[in-house]
Order: C-alpha cells, then sequence, then structure tokens
C-alpha cells in the first residue's frame, strides 16, 4: 500500500508567522500476516510561503483574525483547499506563546486551517524542536560527537545540546535579533528590550529610545550579548550578567562541546554574508548574525551547517508518522481518543543502571515540558528490554513510578511508550504500583522521538492494538 498525504506546518514565533506544504509518502512495510506498520518513506516540500511578523494587537494579544487571513492568502497562492489536507500540526513559541489569547488562537487555528495537532512550546521543548529542525541530534549520532545548536529568533536564543544522538540539556537566553529595534529610514531606536537596557547600563553603554544609531555605535552593546553567548555555551567564564539574561536554564556545562550549529532567522546571517541595509527588518538580527559569525563561537567550536534555518521548526511541523501498537498493550480505562501529547524520550544511558537512576532523569527532564512552570500531560518513551526478567520489569515500573511522581499529581492518565514487546506485563506492574488509583496506558512498538506529539485512537481488533499517529514537529 503505497498513499500520499497533503500535510501542513504552521509555526507562531516571536517575530514571525510563517506555513509549509508537504507530501508526505505513506508506505506500509509489514507482511501481509502482521498488524499494518506505516511508515514515512519521503517528504517533499511543495510549498514554502512568505513570511510574515507576527500581528500583535495594541493590547499585547495575537490578533487572530490577521492569522487567518495570512493563512487564507497562502493557501490560495498555494493552489490548495482546506480540504485538500489531510494532516499537519500549528505550534506556538517564543514569546508569543506567552500571550494571553495564545490557546484560544491555537484552538481556533487548527479548526479554521484543518484538524491538526497544537502545541504550545515553552523555552525548553522549542529548543528540542528547533536543534532536530536544524539537524543537530542527526549530526551528533553520524559523527558519534556532541553539538550545540543556538536558535537565535526575535526574543530568545534557545540551546540543546546533543551527544552520538542522545539529548542531553537544554537552555535559554533573552537574546535575540528584535531586542533592540530601529527606524529602518531614520536609524532612530524604537524598541529597547529591558533586560537589554539593564545589561546596556550596567556596562555603561550609551542607549536610549529616539537615539539615532549607526553600526558601529551598536557594536559594543551587540558584543555583550555575543559574550553572553559565548558563556552559556563555555568556553568563557560566566559573568556577572549571565544570571539574569537566562530566559529559564541554561545549559549544565558539566562537559566540552566539540561543535554548534545555529537556526533561527539571525543564523542566515551567521553561515552567509549580508548585503543591503543592515536594518532592513527594523531590528539588530543581521549585526547579531554578523559578530557571532566574527566571534569564538564559531572559531573555536566545529562549526555544522543546519539543514534548516529560519524554517528549521515549520518545516518539520507538518510531518508526522502513523504506527499501530503491537501485540501487547495496557490500558485501565477506554478515555480514546486522547490527541496532542508531548513525548519525553530517555536516552539508553538514562535506563541502563537502577531504578533510581531511571527516576531522576524523568524528574530532571519533565522540565522540558513545563510551559510558565505548569507542567502539561507527557507521554514517556522507554526502549525496554526484548525478553525482560521479572527484575527488570520491576526495576522499570519502580523508576517511572517514582520519577512520574510530578504527573501523577495531574488529573491525566500516565502514558508509557515502550519500543520493545513488554507494554502489557510493565503497564500492569506499574497499575499495582499506583495501587490500582491512577490509570494506565502503557503501548509497544512504537518509534518516538523528544518532540514528537502522539495521537492515541480507540482500541481495535477486540481492543488487542491501538491506532498511534505521531505528530512530529522536526522531520529528518
Amino acid at each position: 500500500m503505497n498513499e500520499q498525504l497533503l500535510s501542513v506546518g504552521i509555526d507562531m514565533g516571536t517575530s514571525t508567522t510563517q506555513l509549509v506544504l508537504s507530501k508526505l509518502h505513506i508506505e506500509n512495510l509489514a507482511s501481509s500476516f502482521t498488524v499494518p506498520r506505516l511508515v514515512i518513506t519521503n517528504k517533499e516540500v511543495v510549498y514554502r510561503s512568505d513570511i510574515c511578523f507576527t500581528p500583535v494587537l495594541a493590547d499585547n494579544r495575537i490578533d487572530m483574525i490577521q492569522i487567518q487571513q495570512f493563512v487564507q492568502e497562502q493557501y490560495a497562492k498555494a493552489g490548495i483547499s482546506k480540504e485538500e489536507i489531510q494532516t499537519g500540526a500549528v505550534i506556538i513559541t517564543g514569546e508569543t506563546a506567552r500571550k494571553e489569547n495564545a490557546s484560544e488562537v491555537l484552538q481556533s487555528l487548527s479548526g479554521f486551517a484543518g484538524d491538526f495537532v497544537v502545541a504550545t512550546a515553552g523555552p525548553d521543548l522549542e529548543s528540542i524542536i528547533a536543534a532536530k529542525g536544524a539537524g543537530a541530534h542527526t549530526y551528533s549520532k553520524d559523527r558519534s560527537t556532541s553539538i550545540v545548536n543556538i536558535d537565535i529568533g526575535g526574543g530568545t536564543s534557545n540551546l540543546a545540546l546533543f551527544a552520538s544522538g542522545d539529548l542531553l540539556d537544554t537552555g535559554c537566553l533573552d537574546i535575540g535579533g528584535r531586542l533592540i529595534k530601529v527606524d529602518q529610514n531614520s536609524h532612530e531606536i524604537t524598541y529597547i528590550a529591558p533586560k537589554i537596557k539593564q545589561l546596556a547600563e550596567r556596562r555603561g553603554i550609551p542607549l536610549a529610545l529616539g537615539q539615532r544609531v549607526t553600526p558601529v555605535d551598536l557594536e559594543p552593546i551587540i558584543g555583550e550579548m555575543v559574550k553572553l553567548l559565548e558563556e552559556s555555551v563555555g568556553i568563557r567564564p560566566l559573568g556577572d550578567f549571565y544570571d539574569t539574561i537566562v530566559t529559564n536554564k541554561g545549559l549544565k556545562l558539566d562537559r566540552n562541546i566539540a561543535s554548534i550549529s545555529f537556526s533561527g532567522g539571525v543564523a542566515d546571517y551567521i553561515y552567509n554574508e549580508s548585503t543591503g541595509d543592515v536594518f532592513q527588518y527594523g531590528d539588530i538580527g543581521i549585526l547579531l548574525g554578523r559578530a557571532i559569525a566574527a566571534s569564538p563561537l564559531t572559531k573555536q567550536l566545529t562549526v555544522a551547517r543546519a539543514a534548516e534555518t529560519i524554517r528549521a521548526t515549520v518545516v518539520g511541523a507538518g510531518s508526522h508518522t502513523t504506527e499501530i501498537s503491537g501485540s501487547t498493550i495496557t490500558y485501565t480505562d477506554e478515555s480514546f481518543p486522547i490527541k496532542s501529547v508531548p513525548i519525553l524520550k530517555l536516552s539508553l544511558s538514562d535506563e541502563s543502571s537502577d531504578d533510581e537512576t531511571l527516576a531522576r532523569a524523568i524528574t530532571d527532564k519533565l522540565s522540558w515540558f513545563k510551559l510558565n512552570n505548569d507542567l502539561q500531560q507527557v507521554a514517556i518513551a522507554i526502549e525496554g528490554k526484548s525478553s525482560p526478567s521479572f527484575q527488570e520489569v520491576q526495576k522499570y515500573a519502580r523508576g517511572l513510578h517514582k520519577g512520574m511522581a510530578e504527573l501523577l499529581e495531574q488529573k491525566y492518565p500516565l502514558i508509557v511508550v515502550v519500543h520493545h514487546d513488554m507494554a502489557k506485563v510493565l503497564g500492569q506492574t506499574l497499575y499495582a504500583l499506583l495501587d490500582y488509583k491512577k490509570d494506565v496506558i502503557c503501548l509497544d512498538s512504537v518509534v518516538v522521538d523528544n518532540g514528537d506529539y502522539i495521537d492515541i485512537g480507540k482500541p481495535i481488533a477486540d481492543g488487542k492494538v491501538l491506532p498511534i499517529v505521531i505528530k512530529t514537529l522536526v522531520f529528518h
């Protein structure tokens, strides 16, 4: 069976909103005597939209009407209607995710543009999505090395550190290309972000609204921003302003980093020389990119060119794979379908030791999925064992039980995804540890990764299998 699906990805970020249409080639790789195993065999981007500034109303809410008009215009330019689109994702990131009506806009746009997975990404999850869209984790896996990706947008710089394909840590700094805005014609400063103004004052750099500036005038403050990025990856000692510029947390910096990649709008001016007016976008993004390109960030670390820069998130937002969970599952209450659940995928090193190590890894990494310090529903994904002993099943259950303590406080069922065929026994053991008071869904034979989202359908085949849609916000 070979099919083609038309998929859309829509990304609303701090500075820009954009849309991408992709054609996904789907094939059933299973034999005639097994349950279907549908995978994406190829992905072809068929339309890349214009990029518009994310519209914001005077009261600092997202302008939903303008967003819908933008989507309508792009569908018309692409020559398609929403009825032709079969799948996709809408994601909202950066400062835009903190707008008062962010959730309302997401749900409205999902229904307006098609029935898609929707996600509001906090700084940690945004770091993961952007890094994978840039190809950083594939680079680290193929070369068995460490790499940090810095996604530099309008308001923040999101960091994600990988080693040999495993995600180790994330961080975020309030550094971006639109934290100082400059009128394109008069070259007067029209906006200075509070933290950047504080940084300028501490360093004695003159910077004020209405001040006419040249690129040379802005070099000192941009230089300070670049130094903070150098501190964030460990090639410069942490200074007195580092803790202030951190959005939520920085990288742990407990290991050397070999390589670096860049994504986001500023990245184009790190990888490529710019010509023309440096203030053409009404901000310091081009100057910031130039300064990074000439800094120790690119001189002391091996630079890997990102697969995508400004479109790193949106190109992947329309990609998805479909799997059927295999021969063993556990669910204690038929609360299906469940939509748009983000996945925390643990590394093999997290699983390879005792239950305490597994629990600590889950507890630490759950923070990636917090938005405004609130933990959303999360599915925990593990590799598991192909033929586990009783002791190994108990170890997994104890580690999951302890590590998912914060999730136990949520009203949602606990969702565990296992690659190997042990979901039934693990789910039942976990359910017993919970004293049969918390609903559990445990699925096997589903390949997932951090940054993926799943939809879980109703049980089929006498309740023995579950259709799982994995809507991947980044496609490799």
